[in-house]
């Protein structure tokens, strides 16, 4: 048993994943030290309050601490724009790269010349925009 375990943690992606975990967790502390430390004050400055992160309002005796959220609101939307833009569009490139690389020689599709529709090869009408089309393949 203890075999398949350690076989099982020394597999590559359990490895990255945890990797991936403790990267990820140092990265978001990095974001909440910079929206706490650098973005707090400026909206702290133009909002005219010295702390921005214990602003808050209070209806019939329930505090709402809407800094706080704000904050938290701020590191969520750079933690997803850096995974975004770092992580999700390159893969997303290296995948278009890859399609475009496997196609083939006889292909099943063509486009419409009139919408540019992408329609069956074998089609004589468009699905789209329902124009006749001629017997030649694009």
């Amino acid at each position: 048993m203890l075999q398949e375990f350690k076989k099982f943690i020394l597999r590559g992606n359990v490895v990255d994943l945890a990797v991936g975990v403790v990267v990820g967790a140092a990265f978001n502390s990095v974001v909440q030290a910079f929206v706490r430390d650098m973005i707090t004050p400026i909206v702290a400055a133009v909002g005219g309050t010295k702390h921005f992160e214990n602003s808050s309002f209070t209806i019939h005796n329930s505090v709402f601490l809407y800094g706080d959220f704000i904050n938290a609101l701020i590191s969520f939307l750079i933690v997803a724009a850096v995974v975004f833009f770092f992580v999700v569009q390159p893969i997303n490139h290296l995948s278009d790269l890859t399609t475009r690389s496997k196609k083939s020689e006889d292909p099943s599709t063509k486009k419409c010349p009139y919408c540019f529709g992408v329609i069956p090869i074998e089609a004589t009408r468009c699905q789209f925009c329902t124009s006749k089309l001629s017997e030649h393949k694009d």
